[in-house]
């Protein structure tokens, strides 16, 4: 997925825009793997917001493009323009991968890519979606949908985790993390789907449990309970357990297991060691329990995972 093509014309959103070209334009320090070509593909040059665009190509470029991003469309009860419709469609007829940021799901609808697909956008226009395009199976609940070579965002910053996840899938978690460092984001945010990981933290340094999560982190090889963590909290369970879901959004369990998942997924990616040392050292004890829960989590077994990655990097 070496080439990345931005679809612009008039009408589009600069906030999306330029969150796409951040995150793709050029690699975190640290990080040799070859990166992204990006290339911003418009008809002429264009108002994008109060900012003037000057394309590098026209829009018949994106059939070139490994990975076409749509940014958000800034009106949507107006018909995005056709050239643009018809590019789109072009470019993944020619085997792009396309995506739409926030509002750039009606480009891609209007096209016929999200035609008995799931498809997700602004929560204030699921509903537009939904009435204009009645063939698409919209979800207003999660911050990204993948349908594989078509993939949408819900509003504004969950064009970043859409972007994120893009980069994770072509290069590991390892990167994806150093871009979200890079950007001072978390790597993920929780969105009522299954994705990789989960790695909500709290953002201020006086939180209750701001010195917990590092703590934990460094024992993911342990057996460690609600009470271990209420004990180094000093705090009872139960307040533990409320400052838990202020914080992350969920238990101290079920954030401990998703640790514990991405932890076997660096070491499958950067490691050659077994299924059974990769459990112990993710505290999950036998690799029979870390092949169940990685599986119900990432969605493959770890062995395939490994594979999936280690030919990705070749």
């Amino acid at each position: 997925m070496g080439t990345v093509a931005l679809a612009v014309t008039d009408g589009m959103l600069h906030f999306e825009l330029s969150l796409a070209y951040e995150v793709f334009a050029a690699a975190p320090a640290g990080v040799t793997v070859p990166w992204y070509d990006v290339t911003v593909c418009g008809p002429v040059a264009l108002p994008v917001g109060r900012f003037l665009l000057e394309p590098d190509s026209g829009l018949d470029r994106l059939r070139h493009a490994d990975t076409v991003i749509v940014p958000g469309w800034a009106d949507v009860d107006e018909d995005p323009p056709a050239d643009l419709i018809d590019a789109v469609r072009a470019a993944h007829e020619a085997g792009a991968r396309v995506v739409s940021l926030c509002t750039g799901v009606f480009v891609l609808a209007a096209a016929g890519l999200l035609d008995g697909k799931r498809a997700t956008t602004h929560w204030a226009h699921t509903d537009a979606l939904a009435a204009r395009h009645p063939r698409v199976q919209v979800d207003p609940d999660v911050l990204y949908v993948d349908n594989g070579s078509v993939l949408t965002s819900a509003g504004k910053a969950a064009a970043l985790d859409l972007c994120l996840h893009l980069v994770r899938l072509d290069h590991g978690s390892s990167i994806a993390n150093a871009v979200a460092r890079r950007l001072v984001v978390p790597p993920h945010r929780a969105g009522g789907q299954a994705q990789f990981v989960t790695t909500p933290v709290p953002a201020q340094d006086d939180h209750p449990l701001a010195a917990l999560f590092p703590w934990i982190l460094e024992r993911l090889d342990q057996a460690l309970t609600v009470e271990d963590l209420a004990r180094r909290a000093r705090m009872s369970s139960r307040h533990l357990t409320r400052h838990f879901r202020a914080a992350t959004g969920t238990t101290p369990l079920q954030w401990l297991l998703t640790q514990r998942i991405r932890r076997a997924q660096e070491l499958l990616e950067k490691a050659d060691d077994s299924v059974d040392t990769i459990a112990a050292a993710t505290g999950m004890g036998t690799a029979t329990t870390l092949r169940r829960h990685f599986n119900r989590t990432v969605g493959v077994p770890p062995d395939t995972y490994r594979r999936t990655f280690r030919a990705r990097t070749r």
